[in-house]
């Protein structure tokens, strides 16, 4: 059995263990971050049966996964990374998640691009938790506005995301995302990776995003 499939393995199963101590009866599902690796580190996965699957940037998808998607149509493609304006087009084709969305100038962008190719992504507005100047989402006191802004337009936003401070204890972060997820009723919660998945499934997290912990540490 290949690596990546065993260390996807055991993740699986502290993942089940911790959800059965904590008798979550919605189990998380794991996103491969499959950025910046090739095709055939990813195909052991995808013949394992594996389906859902992160990446950064748009053109980089879009070279790697545009004929397999079409070969294996139960593949779920995330787009994690921060969406340009001018990228939107192609990432409504490719991908069936988004997990950036962080402006109404971008929810009304791929509402545009949603209308014309008549195809419906699933969308997380990605909350700066941290109020952190350097990172992406949009500030804990905009989000109410947001989130009206794109039910107005009828978007299918799912749920919240976050990646909390590096080097900070992620459970306040965590339980904080968790407080804003329930109050706007939302089903989905994208938070965790993996140095910290666990600890995010303890406040509900129901889609994990782990690279480097089952394909190895990025060149």
């Amino acid at each position: 059995m290949h690596d990546s499939v065993q260390k996807l393995i055991h993740i699986e199963k502290l993942v089940k263990s911790k959800e059965a101590n904590l008798k979550k009866s919605e189990a998380s599902k794991i996103i491969a971050v499959s950025k910046t690796f090739s095709l055939d580190k990813i195909m052991p996965l995808i013949n394992h049966g594996h389906y859902d699957y992160g990446e950064n940037k748009v053109q980089e998808a879009l070279d790697k996964w545009t004929q397999i998607k079409s070969e294996k149509p139960e593949l779920k493609l995330h787009l994690l990374g921060k969406l340009q304006t001018n990228k939107v087009k192609l990432a409504i084709k490719l991908f069936d998640f988004i997990h950036s969305v962080d402006s109404k100038k971008l929810a009304k962008k791929i509402y545009d691009e949603q209308s014309n190719q008549d195809k419906k992504v699933k969308l997380f507005i990605q909350v700066n938790i941290g109020n952190e100047e350097q990172k992406s989402g949009i500030l804990k006191n905009d989000l109410d506005d947001l989130y009206h802004y794109c039910k107005e337009l009828e978007l299918d936003i799912v749920g919240l995301m976050c990646i909390p401070p590096y080097n900070s204890d992620p459970n306040p972060f965590f339980q904080e995302l968790n407080n804003l997820n329930k109050n706007l009723s939302l089903k989905e919660l994208s938070m965790g990776m993996s140095s910290d998945y666990l600890k995010a499934v303890e406040y509900n997290s129901t889609y994990l995003r782990i690279g480097s912990a089952i394909f190895g540490e990025r060149a």
